[in-house]
């Protein structure tokens, strides 16, 4: 029998050093111990059974008196059946019987009486019920305490034996103890749902499991920690493959346990899985988060990735100035030993039963967290200070950014190793964006806003300087395929990028500027929440694409259109900007499209914003800059059509002006020549050659869509511009002038040719201008003394004119 070590004699109390002074005066009295122990066990085991007996009387007694209440309730339901036939029978005759009303009143009292009996009774069972197993769990922990401290995971014990009768002891101890935790759990879930006003049962057992969790806790990390130094945990970090230096991967220690080691640390690690879901939903339930999931680490795997981030962290103070080393050597830790922990956690995780983790997520998710602990408290502390310094702020941005781009990097080779867990997700890379939310390096500036403040203006200094560097070029500006530039766009990024730079016909820069606002939106692509998400884009990208809104409102500006100024190159500059705006919008909008903008979008709409009247893109991420960019795009388009409606007015002043080609007499019309050209009013060629040539040109320079709002909008300017200026000046019509002005008008509708098959009808005043010179004198008389009908004006094809503009037509005929 071994013996244990005595107390020491100021670790006991004044009783028990009285009891011992009582009983040992003298030397002699130490014979009489065996005698005084005999007595005591037999007193302690007579104490034991009162005890139990006292328990098992209090039980009965308890029940006894509960019986009771059930032949009670049985009878007072069967009364109150009988009592409603009897009412059922008697309403139509005395309903308003006061002895009835009476009886009522105290058969309500009388049920509600027995329904608190009954509420009385469930209380009374819970707490029994809960009383019993605390109980057992108090005992689990009491043996366990009385157990004498020896190490019974020690290496030698389990590599020599079979696992020890102690191991097994302690782990049907365990075993039993999480058992009535977890039943004590479930009884205490449903009385927070069902019985809320037992707040203080819940108070009182939460307190005396708390007091048992504060010993089986520890006993059960420390156990698992022996275990992890038992099978050589943690593994040397660099290994020498051969004498010419090649490092090696790391050795997996949980790749070599076997037999008892192995079955021991099993169960050590089931053990603690057990005790973290306990715990977790102990605290779902005080925080009433019964229905939430709640994200948090896994702890066995978490104690397998301290003991390495202790030891590593040596080398991290080192290579502070050089990050690069960091992230590269907890990448190969994290690579190197995923496969082991799978392999041998993954079916004890699964046995657990753990939810929210598979094995290599759990890996992964302790593994960042460890280098995020670092960054925050050594990295990135130093370089917001050196931020503020003036001096070094060029130095800070590069190493800012040079950092931001390690971790970018980081996060998507943890996303690379998470997707080789299932090959269902290895063509959809999508599904994979947010697997590494709350598991991001970028969580970092999550709880630090004004570490996200510095990152953004660090990101947006450094975007208009690219853009700033692209703009030197003059070549940049020139539209659609006319140059091959290089600017910050590859092939790979062009194939998304340009996939419609053709139909807006471009300039490059605009690709260069949306490049580079797209790189910014994809380096938070990880970010662990929407709201430090949203506020990073738009301090970065949405407002990087403010400031090339501003450059193509300038470049619009400095291009003044003139009439004494050939508008050629001003033009084309125009609409290398309308064309850039119209692109960069069009880009915009697939954007917003996408799952993570609309998620912002959800998110800010639901943050109280409120709606403008009129926002027609209220669910739109950038619906302000797609607002100004249209605006951008309408205005200057307006400014080209009046530019070319006031140049064309110049032009043919003298056309409009000499009324002689109109209403002199000559020959009959059907002799006017065949070349039209020939015929045309010579004072008319060279608006139409001006007309057409800049049409031409815009045609080849101008986005489709944008140049058929503008040719049309000067052919609607140039009608009403010509029918008004024609029939304003009083022009008496000859049959000479009208076959001249037909031959005219005909010479200004080829000019609109190329762009439609009927360019006619995009002149409705002067179509049926032309329609009313032509009809003959009965129709015409006929016109002149209708009434004012729209009915009998369309019979001659009339829809755009007035009454009072028709009979104006046919008054300055000359008959």
């Amino acid at each position: 029998m071994e013996r244990s070590e005595l107390p020491k004699h100021s670790e006991l109390s004044l009783q028990q050093l009285g009891f011992l002074n009582h009983h040992f005066n003298t030397h002699e009295d130490l014979s009489t111990a065996s005698r005084l122990f005999q007595s005591l066990t037999n007193q302690s085991s007579q104490l034991d059974a009162d005890l139990l007996r006292l328990r098992t009387n209090l039980t009965k007694l308890a029940f006894s008196w509960i019986s009771p209440s059930f032949h009670i309730k049985t009878a007072f339901h069967n009364l109150n059946f009988n009592i409603q036939n009897v009412s059922l029978q008697t309403s139509k005759r005395v309903l308003a019987s006061k002895k009835i009303q009476q009886i009522l009143i105290e058969l309500a009292q009388i049920a509600k009486e027995s329904r608190r009996i009954e509420t009385i009774h469930k209380y009374i069972d819970t707490a029994l019920r809960l009383e019993a197993l605390v109980g057992d769990l108090e005992d689990a922990v009491f043996s366990s305490l009385n157990q004498p401290n020896e190490n019974i995971f020690s290496a030698a014990k389990l590599t020599n034996s079979p696992i020890t009768t102690d191991f097994r002891r302690k782990e049907k101890r365990l075993h039993k103890a999480i058992k009535a935790l977890n039943d004590i759990e479930q009884l205490l879930i449903g009385i927070a749902q069902f019985q809320p006003q037992w707040h203080h049962l819940l108070t009182s057992v939460d307190i005396r499991v708390d007091k048992s969790l504060v010993v089986i806790r520890p006993q059960i990390f420390a156990d698992y920690r022996t275990l992890l130094a038992s099978i050589g945990w943690p593994p040397e970090l660099l290994t020498s493959k051969s004498g010419y230096g090649d490092i090696a991967g790391i050795p997996n220690p949980l790749d070599y346990m076997q037999g008892d080691l192995r079955e021991c640390y099993c169960h050590s690690f089931l053990a603690l899985c057990d005790l973290q879901l306990l715990q977790t939903r102990r605290e779902k339930r005080q925080l009433n988060l019964l229905y939430q999931e709640c994200d948090v680490g896994l702890w066995a795997i978490n104690e397998l990735v301290s003991p390495i981030a202790s030891r590593i962290e040596y080398h991290f103070l080192k290579w502070v100035e050089q990050p690069e080393y960091i992230f590269a050597l907890v990448y190969k830790i994290t690579r190197d030993l995923i496969v082991g922990v799978d392999y041998v956690l993954g079916p004890l995780i699964d046995k657990a039963r753990v939810k929210n983790y598979s094995a290599k997520e759990a890996w992964v998710s302790a593994v960042v967290q460890t280098l995020l602990e670092f960054l925050t408290k050594r990295v990135f502390p130093a370089l917001a200070e050196r931020y503020k310094e003036k001096n070094l702020r060029s130095e800070v941005i590069s190493s800012w950014l040079h950092l931001i781009d390690l971790m970018v990097s980081f996060d998507k080779q943890m996303q690379l190793l998470l997707k080789s867990e299932s090959c269902l997700f290895s063509s959809n890379s999508e599904m994979f964006e947010g697997i590494l939310r709350g598991k991001s390096l970028l969580m970092i500036f999550y709880d630090r806003p004004d570490w996200l403040k510095v990152w953004a203006k660090v990101e947006l200094k450094e975007a208009c300087k690219k853009l700033k560097a692209d703009l030197k070029d003059e070549k940049a500006w020139l539209i659609d395929n006319q140059c091959n530039v290089d600017l910050h766009i590859d092939k790979k990024s062009e194939q998304f990028l340009l996939s419609t730079r053709e139909d807006h016909r471009s300039p490059v820069i605009a690709d260069s500027a949306l490049k580079i606002a797209w790189e910014m939106i994809q380096r938070c692509k990880s970010f662990p929440a929407i709201l430090p998400r949203q506020k990073f884009i738009r301090s970065t990208a949405a407002r990087f694409i403010w400031y090339f809104l501003n450059v193509l409102l300038l470049r619009c500006k400095k291009s003044e259109l003139s009439l004494d100024c050939p508008a050629d190159d001003t033009l084309m500059t125009m609409c290398g900007s309308i064309n850039a705006a119209r692109y960069v919008e069009s880009k915009l909008r697939e954007w917003s499209d996408d799952v993570n903008f609309l998620e912002m979008t959800s998110f800010q709409n639901d943050s109280g914003i409120t709606r403008e009247d009129g926002a027609t893109d209220y669910n739109c991420f950038f619906r302000e800059e797609i607002s100004c960019l249209l605006e951008l795009e309408t205005n200057w388009l307006m400014e080209m059509i009046a530019f070319l409606l006031r140049q064309f007015e110049t032009l043919s002043c003298e056309y409009i002006q000499n009324k002689d080609r109109f209403e002199q007499e000559g020959l009959n019309g059907d002799s006017v020549a065949k070349d039209l050209a020939s015929a045309i009013s010579i004072d008319f060629v060279e608006p139409l050659d001006d007309l057409r040539s800049n049409l031409r040109a815009l045609n080849m320079n101008l986005n489709r869509k944008d140049f058929m709002d503008l040719w049309r909008s000067i052919a609607d300017g140039l009608d009403h511009f010509i029918f008004c200026s024609i029939f304003t000046s009083k022009i008496r019509f000859s049959s000479k002038g009208i076959n001249q002005f037909r031959v005219d008008m005909q010479a200004l509708f080829v000019v609109f040719q190329p762009f439609c098959a009927r360019p006619e009808a995009f002149f409705p005043c002067i179509r049926e201008t032309l329609k009313l010179l032509k009809i003959s004198m009965e129709e015409v008389k006929h016109l002149q003394v209708v009434s004012s009908n729209d009915r009998d004006l369309s019979c001659y094809g009339v829809s755009h004119l007035s009454f009072d503009q028709v009979h104006t037509i046919l008054r300055n005929r000359k008959l």
